[in-house]
């Protein structure tokens, strides 16, 4: 098994659906930040709607992971970013429809004061695939 989830008591709990760290051995897939874009005509996705642009950005993730012979259940750390943190609640619940709490990746959530197009929320991830010998 190429991820083992890593938990304590000796450190706080997580607060969404993330666990507190991930051992993992394979080949890494470095995931760059990825914003609300469509992918054919470029334009931005669920203008207004958190919950639509972090549905497309998991799709935009998902299918370059796909690209790299990797799927969601290989990531191994996430970075959130959000344009404003009253949107912590929304983007958990999309988040965890992809990331079962059990054994999501590692997270850091942050809230920045801008991010490209003026988007609501982009992400980027670390996935690691086993390598067959």
């Amino acid at each position: 098994m190429p991820h083992q989830v890593i938990r304590t008591d000796q450190a706080p709990a997580p607060v969404g659906p993330y666990n507190q760290a991930i051992a993992a051995t394979g080949q890494m897939v470095f995931v760059a930040g990825q914003i609300p874009l469509d992918p054919q005509t470029g334009a931005i996705v669920g203008e207004g709607s958190v919950v639509e642009q972090t549905e497309q950005v998991i799709a935009n993730l998902t299918a370059i992971l796909a690209a790299a012979g990797a799927k969601l259940e290989d990531v191994a750390k996430t970075t959130v970013f959000l344009a404003d943190m009253n949107d912590f609640a929304a983007v958990n619940a999309v988040y965890a429809k992809y990331f079962q709490e059990a054994t999501a990746p590692a997270r850091a959530c942050v809230q920045v004061s801008r991010l490209p197009k003026d988007v609501r929320v982009e992400i980027e991830c670390i996935a690691v695939v086993a390598t067959t010998a």
